[in-house]
């Protein structure tokens, strides 16, 4: 089972989309975000390192030193 990642919600909070995870969700599924090229509407969509997530014409490539393994 891999363990090595971050969810979609977690992350667009590091980098600052939004100060709150309620408004991180509500910007996740207005279908405002996509993850490797596709629209991504979960907010526990797990992302691994070198991950490519875009939101509002700015990418965001998921760093391996975000993702915590168990």
């Amino acid at each position: 089972m891999d363990n090595n990642y971050i969810e979609l919600n977690t992350f667009l909070k590091i980098q600052g989309i939004a100060p709150t995870g309620g408004q991180v969700k509500v910007i996740i599924r207005s279908e405002a975000v996509s993850v490797n090229g596709v629209v991504e509407t979960r907010n526990k969509r797990k992302l691994h390192a070198g991950d490519k997530v875009k939101y509002n014409g700015k990418e965001y490539i998921v760093d391996a030193a975000l993702i915590r393994g168990d």
